[in-house]
This record gives structure tokens, sequence and C-alpha cells, in this order.
């Protein structure tokens, strides 16, 4: 068990607030739609546990088990996201037109934050980028494997599913979740740079490429 924070557990906390920014986003578009947000809000963070404290991560984690804080926050994170997404279509599934629109407009959301600071002139820089908000469990899960990695064009697969026994444990069938991402990593890569797009190639190979 490691004692010290590295880059890489900041990295991974980021990107959790960041999803969890998401679930707000979704939170909102339940209480648009009618439905009582604090009674279901206190059903599912009893199940999941509530979101991450408004806190700098070394006040906040367990630094006698820093890889077990950071993975039972990722698991209760995706797990309300997976049931806040079931209520949502229960209610109507019309809604996961609504659902698509929130993914799409925090992609770009997403795409502008990282233009304030830099460039990402190629594939390359806009793959690394775009791992620095996308969730896919612990960094040793090693779920993407990089098969092809060049200036105009990089190709990955996913080697495992870490989100299939959570989102299925709530009714979903983990292809809405995978649908709903795939539409926000389009909205981020067109944001970032326009010249490149994000394309599925089949159920687990994607790629960012270039233009023709």
């Amino acid at each position: 068990m490691s004692l010290f924070l590295g880059k890489i557990h900041y990295w991974l906390f980021d990107k959790i607030l960041w999803f969890e920014g998401l679930e707000d986003e979704i939170i909102k578009l339940a209480q648009i739609e009618g439905l009582n947000i604090d009674e279901i809000a206190s059903e599912i963070n009893l199940k999941y546990g509530e979101k991450t404290e408004n806190k700098n991560l070394e006040e906040i984690i367990d630094t006698n088990n820093i890889h077990g804080w950071l993975q039972s926050k990722i698991h209760s994170s995706e797990g309300r996201m997976a049931s806040w997404t079931k209520v949502i279509l229960e209610t109507d599934k019309n809604n996961l037109v609504k659902l698509e629109n929130v993914y799409i407009h925090q992609g770009i959301k997403a795409g502008k934050d990282v233009k304030i600071n830099k460039s990402l002139l190629n594939a390359k820089d806009i793959y690394n980028s775009l791992n620095d908000y996308i969730l896919d469990g612990m960094p040793c899960d090693r779920v993407n494997e990089v098969i092809i990695s060049q200036e105009d064009m990089v190709e990955w697969k996913r080697r495992i599913c870490v989100h299939k026994e959570i989102w299925e444990k709530e009714g979903i069938d983990v292809k809405v979740f995978y649908d709903l991402r795939n539409l926000w990593i389009k909205a981020f890569v067109n944001e970032v740079n326009g010249n490149f797009e994000y394309i599925q190639k089949s159920e687990t190979e994607y790629c960012i490429s270039e233009r023709k």
C-alpha cells in the first residue's frame, strides 16, 4: 500500500471529478424532467456513496490505501451515473435524446477547456488529452491497447470492459453507456481540432484520424 501521492493519483482524481461534473448535469436534467432529485439522490447515495468532498485530494484520501480509495471512488461515481441514467430513461424513453445532448455539450465544454491552455495539433496529442478525461477503471486495468500511433492517426482497441457489471447491475445495457460516451468523445475531438475526427471502427476498436 502506497503512502505517497504521485502525479498519477492527482491525474486520476481529476478524471473522477470531471465525471462527477457530468453527473451534476445529468441530475439537472432529472430535475428539469420533474423528478424528486433529493429523494432519488438519497437512495442512490445510500447505495453507492456520496460524491467526492470539495477538498484537496491530500485532505480526503486514505493514504494507507491510495489505490483502493481511488478505485472505490470510480465505482461509486459510475454506479451513481448508471442509477441516474436508469431513473431518467424509466421516466420517458425519449429522454435518451436529452441524455445524448448532455454528453455532447460536456464533450464540447471539455474541448474548450483544453484549448484555453494548449493546441492539439496531431492525433497523438488529442488521444493523450482525451485520456485526461475518460474514466476507464484504474490505469493498472489496462483497458485500452494502442495499435497504431502516428501523427495523423491513433487507433486503439478495448481489451476488457470495466463498465458492464456496473451498468447491468442497474438493468441498463452497457451499450447505452458506450453510445453516450462515444458522442462525448466525438464532440471533444471535433472541438479541440476540427481537422480530426473520432471513428468507432467496431464494437471494440476506435480511432482518431485526420479528416481526408
